[in-house]
């Protein structure tokens, strides 16, 4: 039986530049559903697998179109907030939009949400634990504990993965953001299959994604060695690792 948790990490200029790579998907697969951190659903995507929209910063809450897409559409599960701590937002902000935004629309429209996506480094881990008091006294937590994690050992990702869960064992976990920063290949498959084929069997881990699938390293941090797409639009080996095999092997 295919156990489905991964996340498609669809980055926003596939749809402006190379749309139709997404036809090579292997929609019948590990991939549980598609992301691209924007508001709005790929429309080649065409329904194919559950959209995730993403709050990605104020704009999304604050702009009426941006609004509009997150409050007004039929995807079950939303996510709020990607590295917040980063783009100056504070847990205190982020509780008070959280309490005026996010809570009625889950009242209101059933969605479920997934909490802020904060880098695994200590600023972003005070981050996530002041924002979670401040959201758990309201009587408002998140449907799901969100985390990103970057590094190069597959072990220290797992440990960091397990240390959250043991903080906030009431949560499932969706692991929004994760890759190894290796720039040695054989290393970054070796986290990839280490990751994935633990995240798959761990019970609390509800969904997870491999950054990513872009045609170009969004920066200097990311390892070329961990794309999921080449320029020209095809996949790369890993890719196809990803959304053909279970367990992955190397």
């Amino acid at each position: 039986m295919v156990i489905r948790k991964r996340c498609l990490l669809w980055d926003w200029t596939n749809t402006a530049n190379l749309a139709r790579a997404i036809e090579k998907l292997n929609f019948d697969g590990p991939f549980s559903s598609v992301s691209n951190w924007n508001a709005w659903s790929p429309p080649e995507l065409k329904n194919r697998l559950p959209f995730r929209p993403t709050v990605r910063g104020m704009d999304q809450l604050t702009d009426p179109n941006e609004w509009g897409m997150i409050s007004n559409n039929d995807h079950a599960i939303i996510h709020y907030f990607n590295e917040p701590e980063r783009a100056g937002i504070s847990p205190q902000k982020a509780a008070e939009m959280w309490k005026d935004k996010m809570v009625p629309l889950r009242k209101e429209r059933g969605k479920k949400i997934v909490g802020p996506g904060c880098a695994s480094d200590s600023g972003g881990e005070a981050w996530l634990d002041d924002f979670m008091k401040k959201i758990q006294d309201q009587g408002e937590p998140p449907d799901y504990l969100g985390l990103h994690y970057y590094g190069p050992d597959a072990g220290a990702a797992i440990r960091y993965i397990e240390k959250m869960h043991q903080k906030y064992p009431e949560y499932p976990v969706v692991v929004s953001e994760i890759a190894s920063i290796s720039r040695d290949k054989k290393d970054v498959f070796a986290f990839t299959a280490q990751v994935a084929n633990w995240m798959d069997e761990c019970p609390y881990v509800f969904e997870y994604s491999f950054f990513g699938c872009m045609a170009k390293c969004a920066d200097d941090f990311v390892s070329p060695e961990a794309q999921l797409m080449n320029s020209d639009g095809t996949f790369t080996h890993l890719m196809e690792k990803l959304m053909n095999e279970q367990p992955i092997t190397i």
